[in-house]
């Protein structure tokens, strides 16, 4: 390495070769740990392309976390031996790695863990015993997705063990003004409406997730009682996977406080 000295002479400074060896594997482990991300962000991008099914891309993450965690090692001895060898760029560019290869497998250990927490189940409604269907939204989904009929008793017994909080909406408002505030709010929380047909007091619309795409489809439908009340009933299903990591109830939930919101 070549610096200036304080006679503006350049002078040439010889690392020892532990020194050399830390940056060595400090610029490794960097490497590698953009590589292992650029894996694991293409899992996802892979699918969305329909390059591999879903079951490929998910498959590919349990690789991607091991691969991020050998890099961790990798980067923490580079960290070490940069300290103890007073090495400044083994420092830098193995603490980049090792927050770089720490985020890449926190993804899919985060995952997992909640996959562990959550009933493995992917079809969510406020009414178990007659579950809004789907009508528009039942042509388009594929030979391979799951069947767009309720999953059964069995699931809506996970149901209620993993989710009791989920029921019906009551309020008390107009069925014609509930159906164009859940209209609203299915678009507020960013799905796409499918099909809105008011006179059946039925909406169907659809989300997809940020990084594979994975689509889950949601029905609202509402009746208007004869007190003044309208109930609405909500359905959220996945389209592929077995469990949905508790979005499909997650989204139910949410769907129904900003309704209720609209009308206090």
């Amino acid at each position: 390495m070549n610096v200036l000295t304080e006679d503006g002479e350049l002078s040439v400074i010889h690392h020892s070769r532990g020194s050399n060896l830390a940056w060595s594997g400090a610029v490794l482990a960097l490497l590698l740990a953009i590589m292992d991300g650029v894996a694991g962000l293409f899992a996802g991008i892979g699918y969305r392309l329909d390059l591999w099914g879903y079951r490929d891309g998910i498959g590919a993450l349990p690789y991607v976390f091991w691969v991020a965690v050998a890099i961790m090692v990798i980067a923490a001895i580079a960290v070490i031996a940069g300290v103890v060898l007073k090495r400044t760029g083994a420092i830098v560019l193995g603490a980049l790695a090792l927050t770089i290869a720490g985020t890449t497998a926190y993804i899919p250990y985060n995952l997992r863990q909640t996959v562990r927490a959550v009933p493995p189940i992917h079809d969510i409604t406020t009414d178990l015993d007659n579950p809004p269907q789907y009508v528009r939204i039942a042509t388009l989904r594929k030979k391979t997705d799951h069947p767009a009929a309720y999953d059964g008793p069995e699931v809506a017994a996970q149901q209620k063990k993993g989710y009791p909080d989920i029921g019906p909406i009551v309020l008390k408002a107009p069925a014609d003004k509930v159906f164009d505030a859940s209209r609203i709010v299915l678009q507020s929380m960013g799905l796409e409406v499918i099909d809105a047909e008011p006179i059946q007091g039925r909406i169907e619309a659809t989300d997809r997730s940020l990084l594979f795409g994975f689509e889950d489809d949601v029905v609202v439908r509402i009746v208007a009682g004869t007190d003044g009340t309208t109930k609405v009933d909500v359905r959220s299903k996945s389209r592929v996977g077995r469990s949905d990591l508790g979005i499909n109830a997650a989204r139910v939930r949410e769907f129904g406080i900003a309704l209720r919101r609209k009308f206090k």
